[in-house]
């Protein structure tokens, strides 16, 4: 079986109310295709990477009154997990797609990170597409588009990091649900692995 791409229902499957109605919605229509799409990314990321990737889903296990609004998976370069570490995503909210390299608030890489996004603000500002985004909080389904951020608004943004326990990085591109691309597994492998090629320098210079 080869990946399709995603759904209108996989994404009406994260406005289903209720933790388990929602959860069952994932696992049934999002959750196998995620788990497809890490496995078959594995190597291409690991290659990019030189050294070896492993997927994530998301289980929301943690998780006993409020339903998830997104999910996705993790790459990272531990078998045992992923939000300590540096990482790549691809996920969904109900509105869009995202993929993503992400320093999140469990990471003890935030402060490695800050201090590469502040000295390489001007270069990072260059070399980023104006049509990516940064976000500072996973949970958010908001970011701002990189086009609007100038190099003083990415200082900012690292000592945010550098300071802010909960604060995080995001940064990547983000797909509508109908965007054609979306929904056709083979173009939106490339796309995935095109935006992971261009996230690459951030990603290297989180360790």
């Amino acid at each position: 079986m080869s990946f399709e791409g995603f759904t209108t229902q996989d994404f009406d499957a994260l406005t289903v109310p209720g933790l388990e109605p929602r959860m069952e919605a994932i696992i049934s229509h999002i959750r196998p295709k995620l788990e497809m799409l890490g496995t078959e990314l594995v190597p291409f990321l690991s290659a990019l990477c030189g050294e070896e990737m492993f997927p994530h889903v998301a289980k929301h296990a943690r998780r006993t009154v409020n339903p998830p609004n997104d999910t996705w998976v993790a790459w990272a370069a531990s078998k045992r997990g992923y939000k300590a570490l540096p990482h790549f995503q691809v996920g969904m909210f109900s509105t869009h797609l995202f993929m993503i390299f992400a320093v999140i608030y469990e990471s003890p890489n935030k402060s490695v990170f800050a201090k590469y996004l502040d000295k390489q603000a001007a270069q990072i500002k260059k070399t980023m597409p104006d049509g990516f985004y940064w976000s500072l909080d996973h949970m958010s389904p908001g970011g701002t588009p990189h086009q609007e951020a100038d190099t003083k608004q990415l200082k900012a943004w690292a000592e945010q990091l550098k300071t802010v326990k909960k604060s995080e990085a995001l940064c990547g591109l983000r797909l509508e649900r109908n965007d054609p691309i979306v929904s056709d597994g083979t173009k939106l492998i490339q796309t995935v692995q095109e935006t992971f090629q261009t996230l690459l320098p951030l990603y290297k210079n989180a360790f």
